[in-house]
Order: structure tokens, then sequence, then C-alpha cells
């Protein structure tokens, strides 16, 4: 009887330690979704992206969002027309954070004049799919042979407070590197922003 409790607390501790594989992992092929935007139309991710796409977990209330805002507009800027469009999706619950509802962040959208598309992840399901934790929390997709493989998971660069004093920036440098026909030189870096709302 000892031996077998002992077999099944050492069984517990290496369960809890193991990593999470359920989530998406670099170099897997993601399962293509669809989610209602800002103006009210679905948006799949096998149509809207050409070459690939720059998905941001994103919101409109963190602190950390609000610093990246203007960067990510300007990835979108940037590579929306060489194929690689921002996709930011909100996951958190509204009843936890009530400035994250749809409604909410369609007048934050045309606020800030938003050309990228900005979805509306009602069930939490993508953003548990991908695994992520924080807003901002960049996914970078390319497409190979009809797939979306994953080549980039974390922060869009190393300075939150200033953009201008970033002297690593993750995503352009990723991107630049998939135009290329290269893959990223940093495939994952930690993502630092508030935590997603999780419904409880």
């Amino acid at each position: 009887m000892k031996t077998n409790l002992l077999s099944i607390f050492a069984l517990a501790l290496f369960f809890a330690g193991a990593p999470n594989t359920s989530t998406y992992q670099i170099g897997d092929s993601i399962a293509d979704f669809s989610l209602k935007n800002v103006d009210g139309k679905e948006v799949t991710l096998s149509n809207y992206a050409d070459k690939g796409a720059i998905i941001v977990f994103d919101c409109n209330t963190c602190p950390y969002s609000k610093a990246y805002r203007d960067r990510i507009i300007d990835l979108n800027s940037k590579f929306a027309s060489k194929g690689y469009p921002v996709i930011a999706i909100n996951s958190n619950d509204p009843q936890k954070s009530p400035g994250d509802s749809f409604d909410e962040m369609v007048s934050y959208a045309a606020k800030h004049d938003y050309k990228h598309a900005y979805l509306y992840d009602a069930d939490q399901s993508i953003a548990k799919a991908f695994g992520a934790t924080n807003t901002p929390h960049v996914f970078i997709v390319k497409k190979n042979a009809g797939k979306m493989v994953l080549n980039y998971i974390g922060a869009i660069d190393n300075n939150t407070k200033d953009a201008a004093a970033a002297d690593k920036k993750y995503v352009e440098d990723a991107v630049e590197a998939l135009l290329k026909g290269n893959k990223p030189e940093t495939t994952k870096t930690k993502a630092i922003g508030c935590t997603i709302k999780w419904t409880s």
C-alpha cells in the first residue's frame, strides 16, 4: 500500500510539473478560427491572412496595452501590405472588466482609428488554444502549404514605456525574417502585461 501511495504521489508531481502541451508551440499548425470584428463582420484567419498574420491578444483597459497601442497600429501599417496584417483579439471577461465589452471595443477602435481587425473572443476559446496569458501577447503565424504555422510567441519589443528606447524589436525582426524566407532568430520571449481576465 505504501509503495502504491508513493507511486501515485510521484505521478502527481510529474504531471504538476509537466508543461501544458494542449496549447500551441513553435512549429505547430494553427487551427482556423472565425471571430466577430468591431465592424460586426466575421473575420476568418485563413481568409484574412495572405502570407501570415501578427496575432495580438489585446484589450482596451490594460495600461500595457495602452502603452503598446500605437506600436500595434504601426505594425499593421508596416506589414499588412506585405501580407502580415495585425489581428488583435480581446478575450477579457466583460463581467470582470466592463471596459472590455464588445460595445466598448467598437468605441475604442473608432476613437483610435484602428485599421486592423479587433476581434471578440467571447468564450475565450481562442486565447486558451494559443496559451495566451497577457495583454498584449503576440503570436506570429506564417502560411505554409495552406497551413498557418506558429513562428514566434511573446512580446512586441523590450521596452514597454518607450518605443524609441527599445533596442530589441522582436515582432518586427521576426516578420522581416519571415518575409525574406528565413526563420526568426528569436522565437520566444516573455510577454509583459496585464493577465487576461478569465471567466470564473
